[in-house]
């Protein structure tokens, strides 16, 4: 069974990503295409990067790295869930990505973004830090709007276009996810 990790990327306190992680995570468990896990930051505290040598030499000097590299290395692709900061992705994102190298590769990627204009800056600059991961993202993607996806600018409540998008989105992964498997058995 292919194995899909829903990655909520913020640890920011009020943070709208857990919620849409949850969403996100209800949905794909409708499939029988795939297994999906939510995997949140707030349960893998990582420190500001801080191992030693860099993440393509694998070779991780700290338990927390450790720890990181045999989560992500277990799955087969990944849905990243992730708002918007200053035009960019939130810096613990960021961070828990540039942690690992190996464990991304020839795997498939899609994104959830969320906030006024669906996090899409972020999911650009998202896309080209996959590619330097060896990480094959996908075309669909959803993004959530604070304007019309969100009861009073706060209670996730998706339009059915987005649930369509979602569902799209899944699709992709899972495909390119099994697609990816034979390049990864080598």
């Amino acid at each position: 069974m292919t194995n899909i990790a829903i990655i909520v990327g913020s640890t920011r306190p009020g943070r709208y990503g857990e919620a849409v992680g949850q969403w996100v995570l209800e949905q794909a468990s409708e499939r029988g295409d795939a297994k999906f896990e939510l995997v949140d930051l707030l349960d893998h505290p990582l420190p500001h990067l801080d191992e030693p040598v860099p993440a393509s030499a694998g070779q991780y000097a700290n338990e927390h790295t450790k720890r990181w590299s045999e989560t992500i290395d277990r799955y087969d692709g990944y849905v990243f869930v992730t708002p918007e900061y200053n035009h960019s992705v939130p810096g613990a994102l960021k961070n828990a990505i540039d942690y690992l190298y190996r464990e991304w590769n020839n795997k498939a990627a899609g994104f959830v973004g969320y906030g006024v204009v669906g996090a899409a800056r972020a999911v650009e600059h998202l896309r080209l830090i996959a590619a330097e991961l060896q990480l094959a993202t996908v075309r669909s993607q959803v993004a959530l709007s604070f304007y019309t996806d969100f009861e009073n600018f706060t209670a996730l409540r998706p339009e059915q276009r987005q649930v369509d998008a979602l569902g799209e989105l899944l699709d992709q992964v899972v495909a390119w996810s099994n697609a990816l498997a034979t390049v990864r058995q080598g």
